[in-house]
């Protein structure tokens, strides 16, 4: 089974009422249609114009001004990169965002390999590919400062579920009842899952079922005071670096 029917029968099963629609489609963002009250605008997100809306503008608020204020520190980090690993300084991988959209997420590099295909392998403890610098970029999470320019672009929000490797989501999609209700929202530098200790390697299923489980509930229950929160949360687990490798 495709991801994009996986992800359509999880929508339908999850919620019967919005009439999903399958329409075979190799584009998952247009592979359904849905009713206004379906899975994109969950019962309790704060889906109105107004909100989305406020939500872009936090998004704007913040990540324009502290990609200038940061500027000399990414090109200093980029530098380090160059010199310590040599070849390209930015890590892209297609991902899927909200509505399944695929876009490229940027990232430091930090392992000796670019995987971006049918087969990636997660970084885990010890992981022998990631690079010398990479170790501290990823314990710091200074390595995915580079997605403010996906927060820039529209693709992803401060806030939100993180985005996996297209191969992981369509692993997980077979195996975890309502996975792809976490692309019901746009994917986050930071999220719900995150600042609850659910980061980094997920070894087992359980593991990134309770991963999705946080995703899922972030989903059904945004809003402006809760991604507010989330941010205040967020450099105080970034200091703890729990499950940061």
């Amino acid at each position: 089974m495709s991801l994009q029917e996986q992800f359509a029968r999880d929508l339908t099963a999850a919620h019967p009422g919005s009439k999903v629609l399958w329409l075979a489609s190799n584009d998952i963002a247009n592979a359904f249609r849905v009713t206004p009250d379906s899975v994109f605008a969950p019962a309790n997100i704060d889906a109105r114009p107004a909100g989305l809306a406020l939500k872009r503008v936090l998004d704007l608020a913040i990540a324009v001004p502290a990609l200038l204020l940061l500027a000399p520190l990414l090109l200093v980090l980029a530098l380090i990169v160059r010199i310590d690993a040599g070849g390209p300084v930015l890590f892209r991988q297609t991902r899927l965002g909200q509505g399944g959209k695929p876009f490229d997420i940027y990232k430091f590099r930090t392992m000796t390999v670019m995987e971006n295909g049918d087969t990636v392998v997660q970084a885990k403890a010890h992981d022998v590919r990631v690079t010398r610098s990479g170790t501290w970029l990823r314990a710091t999470s200074l390595d995915e400062l580079p997605q403010l320019l996906n927060v820039i672009a529209g693709d992803m929000s401060l806030v939100g579920p993180r985005p996996h490797a297209r191969a992981h989501d369509k692993h997980y999609a077979g195996l975890i009842a309502d996975y792809g209700l976490r692309q019901a929202v746009k994917p986050g530098i930071t999220g719900w899952a995150q600042v609850n200790g659910h980061r980094g390697e997920t070894p087992a299923l359980d593991d990134m079922r309770a991963r999705v489980d946080f995703d899922i509930w972030y989903a059904k229950n945004a809003g402006l005071l809760l991604d507010l929160k989330i941010l205040a949360r967020t450099p105080f687990e970034v200091l703890r670096a729990r499950n940061a490798h």
